[in-house]
């Protein structure tokens, strides 16, 4: 069957389309691989901002060498409408492989990011470090990355045994690094407005939760930590009126990690007050790189299988936070249902499964 993948026509359309770039059929190079997609989750962050219309790569262009997005006349963005293939939570299987290639082999469950497409064509050198440890649930898989996310987060939050770690943001990122933060000795507090997220954060290992409709997180998380504040807080909704609440969150001279992907301007943001007054440290957590007190030792390959590791151990529970499992050709409901009702959702996966049957 001809290869398939999602296109974003314009934005808030998604669509199924066969894939131009036919890699179902592609002759493979000696090392080369074939995998056939099972599974491929929707980022409900950085992704959305692509379907929406508002990620910046749609409007401006970053330039690798000054490291500077540029916006002009002259300038075209790196991306325009349509768009093929965004998505970087997948999980298939290998279904043939060059002949110079002994691992991985025919039949082995291979985690990446290759976009919401039924099949993909790489390279055996970065498919052999990532096959899914056998016994574990496929679509673990999808967690991958966005699990690297979440643990990048966490290193750099740099948490100690029986601190109190304030969680902005209960979506899937959330949930992980609430997780994660307490498998690394916090004693978590989880803060969202949704309140079956929150459910399922206590559920989790939470210590306690917060919901932003009913009070206030900053004033509630200081009267939890006897008004001292969270030892660190973890901000990863993207919105500036969390970050806002982050900060104020946050006990004098200590740390919030921003991990969220921020759209637009920031006028819930108020730097003349808490973070001034409290010396409060922002770091930025990007998944493009880690903390440079760790970037001798740590890569984002290994964040991934660190991840992945911690899922086949027990000490993580990613499949609890799947919603949903749309069929690929319902991509397009999948999008609208994250757009349109995020509090009906937590991760939804695009079934391919359905598509080669």
């Amino acid at each position: 069957m001809p290869s398939t993948v999602v296109r974003f026509e314009e934005a808030l359309n998604a669509t199924l389309v066969p894939d131009p770039d036919d890699r179902s059929t592609r002759p493979l190079e000696p090392h080369q691989v074939r995998l056939r997609t099972l599974y491929s989750g929707i980022s409900a962050g950085t992704e959305l901002t692509a379907y929406r219309g508002s990620n910046p790569y749609l409007s401006k262009r970053w330039n690798e060498t000054t490291r500077l997005f540029e916006a002009n006349a002259d300038t075209k963005p790196n991306f325009t409408f349509p768009i093929d293939g965004w998505g970087y939570e997948e999980v298939g299987e290998v279904i043939e492989v060059g002949s110079d290639v002994e691992s991985p082999v025919v039949g082995d469950i291979v985690y990446g990011a290759w976009g919401h497409r039924s099949h993909h064509v790489c390279r055996a050198n970065y498919a052999a470090p990532r096959i899914l440890p056998a016994g574990v649930d496929p679509i673990v898989g999808i967690f991958s990355q966005i699990g690297a996310i979440a643990l990048n987060a966490v290193l750099d939050a740099d948490i100690h045994v029986g601190e109190d770690v304030a969680v902005f943001g209960q979506g899937v990122p959330g949930l992980l690094a609430a997780q994660l933060a307490r498998v690394n000795g916090g004693d978590v507090i989880a803060i969202d407005g949704i309140a079956a997220r929150l459910e399922l954060a206590a559920k989790l290992g939470a210590r306690h939760t917060i919901d932003i409709t009913q009070e206030s997180a900053p004033e509630q998380v200081k009267a939890l930590t006897a008004n001292r504040g969270a030892d660190v807080s973890i901000e990863i909704t993207g919105f500036a009126g969390a970050l806002n609440d982050a900060i104020r969150a946050t006990a004098y001279n200590s740390r919030v990690v921003a991990s969220g992907f921020f759209q637009g301007g920031a006028s819930d943001l108020f730097l003349g007050e808490e973070f001034h007054h409290n010396r409060i440290e922002l770091r930025c957590s990007q998944i493009s790189g880690v903390s440079r007190e760790l970037d001798h030792r740590w890569s984002e390959l290994r964040l991934a299988q660190t991840f992945i590791r911690m899922c086949a151990e027990g000490r993580v529970d990613a499949e609890a936070l799947v919603s949903h499992r749309l069929p690929a050709s319902q991509s397009g409901e999948a999008f609208r249902l994250l757009h349109e009702s995020p509090q009906e959702a937590v991760q939804v996966v695009i079934d391919f499964t359905e598509e080669a049957a």
